[in-house]
Formats: C-alpha cells, structure tokens, sequence
C-alpha cells in the first residue's frame, strides 16, 4: 500500500520542523551570530585536551597520553578519536547540521517522538511529551555547565527503548537498527553513568515485558526478542570497541579503581561514600518537579524590585554598588544541596499528564514507568535514604563507581513524558469512559490541588538555609521572606498551567474543540512554560563570542614562563587540582578531570596537598624552602605559579629534572610505607622501590644529555651512564601500554617513589625512548569502525525494508 503524504508523513515532517525550530529560536545567537555558550566544564577539557587536539590537527594522529594534567594520564577519557570513525558525519546528517551541543536537544526530541509513535501516540500528543522531555530544565542547566556527553547519552535513551520496543512488538529489523544505533551513539559519548541508568530503565522495562510474557504464554516471542536485543547489543559495542576496552581497561588505575594504600586497598575499589553522596537530592526538594521554586531555584537568582531583602539592604545604609550586586545574586536556594545551578523541574502540565496516563493508560505501562520514576527518586535522595542507598553503594555492581546522584532524576525526566503522553492519548481513545470526566478532574485536584496547598500552607516551610548562618540577622528575616514569596509565586504559577491544560482536555472531551487542537495547545503550553524557566539560566549572558579566546588569554605569567622552551612542570598555586587552565599552555602538576589516576589521587590526598600548603605558609613568611617538597622536585616542577603577574612566577632550583640516577635506592614491601617514604626524599639522590613488585635494583650514576618530547605519547633521553644502574624519571608509571627501550631493545619499567617510571640502563651513551603503545588503542580500532559500517548498514535495511509499500 503506497504512503499517504498527509497522513503518513506531514505530520512527522511537521514535527520535525517543530523540533528544529524550538531550538534554532532559542539558540538563535548560536546559530545566527555564531556566538559560543559559556560552559565552564567545556572550558577546562578545551584547557586539558590544548596539546592533544594540537597534536591532532598538525599531524592527523592520535595522542594517547596526556602530559599536561596530574603529571600526566591516559588520554582516553581527555580527548580521543578513532581513525575512521563514521559518527561524528552520521550525528550532523540526523541532527540535520545544528552546531554542537545544541543538536542533542534537537535529537532527543526526535528520539522521543519516535519512542511514542512507537506507542502509538497520535504526533500531536507526541510532539508535547517531546518537547517536556527534551527541554527540561535539568537539561539546559547541564549544557549551560559544559555537561554535553551526559546530555547527548540522555537524550538518546528514548531511541534505545524505541527500539526494544519495537523489536518485542514484532518489528524486528527496524527494531534491532533503532537499538543499536542508540546504544551505539550513548556508548560513544562514554558517559558511563547515564549508560548505567539506561540498563536500570531497560531491566524494568524488559521485566515488565517478561511478568507479560508470562501471562499471555508468549515466552517463546519474549525469547526471540531478546536474542535480537542481544544482536544489537553486540553491534553497538563493537561499533565502540576502542572506547570500550581502553575504558574499562583504564577504570581499574582511575579514582573509581581499588585502592592501593591503606585498609581501603583491601576493598573493592569505587569511590568514597562522602564524596560520591555529596549531591543528594532533599526528599521534599521532589516537589521542584511540580514547582520549580519551591527551594527557592538556584544558589543564587535575582530578587524582584523593591523586595524585602533590598529593604532591609536599604535601610541598613548598604551603597548602591553592594547592594545591587546581592540583589542580582540573592542566596535563594534553601535545600540540602552544598549548592545548584536550578531546579530539576519536569513541567506542571507534564506532571498533570503523568497522573492522566497512571489512570488512563495500560497497566503494563503504568507499572514499567511509574517504577522506573520511582526507583529514579530513590536514588536521587543517595543520603538522605542512606538505608536503601548505602546498601545499593556496596552491593550493586559497578554503582560505587559513580557519584552526583541527583542525576538518577534523568530516569524520572525521561519516564515521567513517556506516561504522561500514553495518559493523553488513552483518555482521547476511553472518551466513552462514564467515569471519563471523574478521572480527570483526579488529575486536576492531585497536582493543580497540590500546587494550591503548597501555596496555602507556604507559612509553615522554615526557608533557612545553610548560608543564612553568614548573613546579619537583620538580613535573614527579609531574605527568608523574600523565599516564601519566590515559592507562592511559582506554585501558583504551577496552578495556573495545570489548570489551563486541565481546561484544554475538558473543552476537547467535551467536543468544544478537536483533539488535534486540544494537544497543539498542551504542546505549546508544555513549551512556554519550559521556554520561561529555562530563560532564566540559560539566556544571552550564558552566551559569548569566544569565550575560550578570554579565558585563555595568556597572562604575563604566561609569557614568563613560555621563554622556557625545556621539558618541565608548572604548579598553580590558584585551586591547582580543580582547575585545568595552567595546561593549556603547560605541563601541569595539576588539572582537571573527574577520573584521575588513583596514585596520582592517592599522592594528593596523603603527602602533595600538605606538603604544597607548608610551602605555601613559609613561602608567605618569605622562606622558599624548595628542598623541602619532594614530592613536588620529583615531578619535575619548575615553575611555581601565584597569580597572574610576571613576578608571581617563581623558579624552583631544586626540582629533580627530567630523569635522574638516584645514588641510594630505599626499598620497602609496601605502598603505604612507599608513600610515607617519599615525604622526606632528601634528593634526587636516593629513590624508594617497593621490592615486593620489583625486586632490589643497583645504583648506577651518569646525567641526561637531552630530552625531547616527540608527541604526547613518545619521549626520547640521550643519556650518558657512566657506572650501570637504574635510572629514574619524572614521569607517571602507568602498568599497561609503556614500553621502554635502551638503543632500539626493549626493557622493563619499573615504578619507583610511588609513582614514576624507572629503567635499568647498562654503561655508556644511549638513546632511551618511552612509547606509549596500548594494544587497547591499537589492536580495536579497525574492528570497531567495521561494526560501525554494520549498524549503519543495518538501519538502511530497516528503514527500506519498513517503509517498502505492502503489495496486501
């Protein structure tokens, strides 16, 4: 049967440009005055990643390690791109050209109206629970922080459950294509925690398939399912091969690794329970949901004119200058957060359709997404229910290697439109329902009523927050009532949407307008609420011309240091290990990365942290007592940075150099007594081997001649070793992929003072060369574009094999 254009493919059209255009408006300054969104996360990878994509782009190769962050580090979590790979070209032809990382709103929108053609939602009703889930605020406060991989990963989990879906309702091919063109797409952006989540959906959804299965004694169709779930399963990992096995090889060296010092090492490795719980969602703090300044919004929001705060700030003679700046920057939020770039809210009228679709839609889908919204909100408390969430913390496997759990909301973002459209489109398809009008007004009163509440009884919340205790008394007060205000106003706000779109489906199940009007106007209603909020955080000023071209501005600093054309290390004494600014330009002591090599972890928590604020305080006393950090010498650190200025550039005299021949090697049977050992180094001229791992290597002594760094992944010595032995060198010991070579031959690394590189090197004049070669990298990438070619193959099959006219 030939296709209908007006039936079958208008209204997907339209949809569509819908898509396209909701984002090209709002981003209009991105793609029409090629302005730049300020990310400040984006902004330190462009500073970590400088000498790879240098590399890249003169040479067309891959650098594999990073020397510029923590001494250095694998590169395949900084910047890493295959030879060959196909998906950067397939994301800007389904994108349709949109600018990175806009084009991943655009996508999950689209991702989303494919999901619930799926359902068979109607495209109006699929076009609204796009737009809520697309453009959540959670959503556009992340891209505004440079959270672009987890925002991509996000917004592709529709497209994956499209498919499963599609496969387990029979359409098998365009099933399979779908699932693993999602999946290939979110392992490609490696935002292995949102991956994570994206299981916990599938395991819900393919349970409540299976309990169905079950019932309707249709295990066999279950089965078969699967196995070409599995298929695609395979597909999408092999089309991420590389970025898989480097990954996962790389995981157990990272923070998220065992540790190897202490009664820690003994345990399964992941991270701290403080540190990965620290973000955690207050029970009540849900609501934002459903109001989004119920909170009070981000950590900071502008102050309507004449508030109560400016009042007190008036009254109390504070000038204009301070007064307006804390007025534009009011501490509003009041939650149990350490702080928030805004709320996590999914949209009052989505909440109101969420109820619709728990009384209208199949229980089967009723149960698969109310769960996975539950489960979401539960694991977004982490401590606040530290009984379930501790227990999950040592028991599930792999959780313990994510934190900032506040980001398990993306499960509920996601499940909450999902429902919410099957809810509108189930109670149009029960308009004979006696009990039609009875339900709805249950999704009225459940979520417009509790707005109303919650404005009512807005007197009995408390408004303190954690930074009032800075504040003068006579400041709180008003502050606090200035955060009542902020939350009558949006619940009231809330009230009004809901009962707006509660008006639309009555007049529509009243036949007072079509259903086709009532769900473009819930569209539009879902989209101006959502364009309102969001405004407020992500808005012209969020948005620049070059803002890396300001940020990396070389300072006179800079160009001090730039004069030093040698191989060396540069310590910012300016939040040295949260920020990654000092490498774009240099090698750096420290940086900024989210999973740095646990060693290098280990040595700053233990002996780098304290040794750096000794020197700091007898170094403000006017004592610079460079041979008293160690640690900081045996980095190789040179360059000792405290501002901005050329004269905040200080010269260390004392560090290590390049490679050294220690005199005296102190051996020791373990890490904790290595690391406690290289606290006091006296000199390059005695050096600490653990003797359980490496045995007891000789002395040697000799100089280096020469250093050069032929590629972020290569070193060349020329050394002179007049008496044979072990020479030591300021690099970072990485176990898997360093080879070593002495005049063209192959020879062991070892690790010495915790955490550098040693060689035994014979007597005489030789080249030495350290090549960092991972048979991860190497032996994966052409099998990984292979399966690509596979997937894409496979999704043209699907899609001409779908859309090929029946001859019935």
């Amino acid at each position: 049967m030939p296709l209908n254009f007006k039936k079958d493919i208008m209204p997907h059209a339209l949809g569509i440009l819908i898509f396209y255009l909701f984002v090209l408006f709002y981003f209009s300054p991105i793609v029409f005055d090629g302005k730049i969104m300020f990310q400040y996360d984006i902004l330190q990878w462009e500073g970590a990643a400088k000498e790879l994509l240098d590399y890249r782009k003169a040479t067309g190769e891959e650098g594999l390690w990073s020397n510029r962050m923590f001494g250095g580090m694998p590169a395949y979590l900084v910047s890493l791109e295959i030879p060959g790979d196909i998906t950067n070209t397939l994301i800007k032809v389904i994108t349709l050209g949109l600018p990175h990382p806009i084009n991943s709103l655009f996508f999950g929108m689209v991702s989303m109206y494919i999901l619930l053609l799926g359902y068979k939602v109607r495209p109006e009703f699929s076009i609204a629970g796009a737009i809520a889930f697309a453009f959540n605020t959670f959503h556009l406060i992340s891209l505004e922080a440079g959270h672009n991989a987890k925002i991509w990963a996000i917004c592709l989990i529709p497209l994956i459950l499209a498919g499963i879906h599609l496969t387990f309702q029979g359409k098998r091919l365009l099933g399979l294509a779908l699932f693993a063109l999602g999946l290939m797409l979110q392992l490609k952006f490696n935002h292995l925690q949102i991956t994570y989540y994206t299981v916990l959906i599938v395991l819900i959804y393919g349970l409540g398939e299976l309990v169905w299965a079950i019932r309707e004694k249709a295990v066999p169709h279950f089965a078969k399912a699967i196995g070409i779930l599995i298929i695609g399963a395979i597909l999408a990992v092999g089309a991420n091969l590389t970025r898989f096995m480097t990954v996962l090889e790389y995981g157990k060296y990272s923070t998220r690794g065992a540790s190897n010092i202490g009664q820690a090492a003994e345990g399964q490795g992941g991270l701290d329970k403080d540190y990965a719980f620290n973000w955690s969602q207050g029970k009540l703090e849900t609501l934002t949901l459903l109001v989004p300044y119920i909170y009070g919004g981000a950590s900071t929001e502008p102050l309507p004119e004449n508030s109560q705060t400016e009042q007190a700030l008036r009254a109390n003679g504070v000038d204009n200058a301070q007064l307006n700046g804390f007025i534009k920057q009011a501490p509003t939020y009041w939650g149990e957060q350490p702080g928030t770039g805004g709320p996590i809210y999914g949209g009052a009228v989505m909440l109101f359709l969420l109820v619709l679709g728990i009384v209208f839609a199949p229980k089967k889908d009723v149960y698969i997404f109310v769960s996975i919204a539950f489960l979401s909100i539960l694991l977004a408390w982490g401590k606040n229910l530290a009984w379930f969430n501790y227990a999950l913390f040592d028991f599930l496997p792999g959780y313990n290697k994510f934190r900032a759990v506040t980001m398990a909301f993306s499960m509920t973002l996601f499940a909450v439109p999902v429902l919410g459209s099957l809810g509108l489109e189930h109670a149009f398809r029960n308009s004979k329902d006696p009990k039609l009008l009875q339900k709805l007004g249950i999704a009225f009163l459940s979520t417009g009523g509790l707005a109303l509440v919650i404005w009512i009884l807005a007197g009995m919340f408390g408004f303190r927050g954690s930074v009032d205790a800075n504040l003068p008394d006579w400041l709180v007060e008003p502050l606090q009532n200035d955060r009542k205000a902020i939350l009558r106003s949006s619940a009231l706000r809330s009230l009004i949407f809901i009962g707006l779109a509660a008006g639309l489906v009555f007049a529509a199940f009243k036949e007072k307008v079509s259903a086709q009007l009532a769900g473009i106007g819930i569209a539009l209603l879902i989209g101006l609420d959502l364009w309102i909020i969001n405004k407020r955080y992500v808005n012209e000023e969020s948005l620049q011309f070059n803002p890396s071209e300001q940020y990396f501005a070389a300072t006179p600093a800079d160009k001090a240091i730039q004069k030093d054309t040698g191989h060396f290390r540069v310590l910012n004494l300016d939040d040295p290990f949260n920020k990654a600014r000092t490498s774009y330009y240099f090698n750096s002591v420290g940086g900024y990365h989210g999973a740095k090599m646990k060693r290098y972890q280990e040595l700053v928590e233990n002996a780098l942290g304290q040794e750096i604020q000794n020197f700091i305080q007898k170094a403000q006393a006017g004592d610079f007592a460079w041979n008293e950090i160690p640690i900081l010498n045996m980095l190789n650190t040179k360059y000792i940075v405290a501002g901005s200025a050329e004269n905040a550039v200080f010269q260390n005299p004392a560090n290590f150099g390049a490679a050294w021949f220690p005199t005296a090697i102190k051996t020791v049977t373990s890490n904790d007594e290595e690391m406690e050992a290289i606290k006091t180094l006296p000199s390059s001229d005695v050096a600490v081997v653990n003797s359980s791992e490496f045995g007891a290597p000789k002395t040697g002594s000799g100089q280096v001649l020469s250093v050069k760094a032929e590629n972020p992944s290569q070193l060349t010595y020329e050394v002179q070793a007049d008496q044979a032995g072990m020479l030591v060198f300021s690099e970072i010991f990485y176990p898997v992929g360093w080879k070593a070579s002495v005049d063209g031959q192959e020879t062991a690394i070892m690790r010495a003072n915790y955490l550098l590189r040693a060689i035994e090197i014979p007597q005489g004049k030789h080249t030495i060369q350290l090549s960092f070669e991972p048979d991860s990298f190497y032996k994966t990438k052409l099998w990984t574009v292979l399966f690509q070619y596979l997937v894409v193959l496979v999704l043209i099959g699907g899609l001409v094999l779908y859309f090929k006219p029946s001859k019935s």
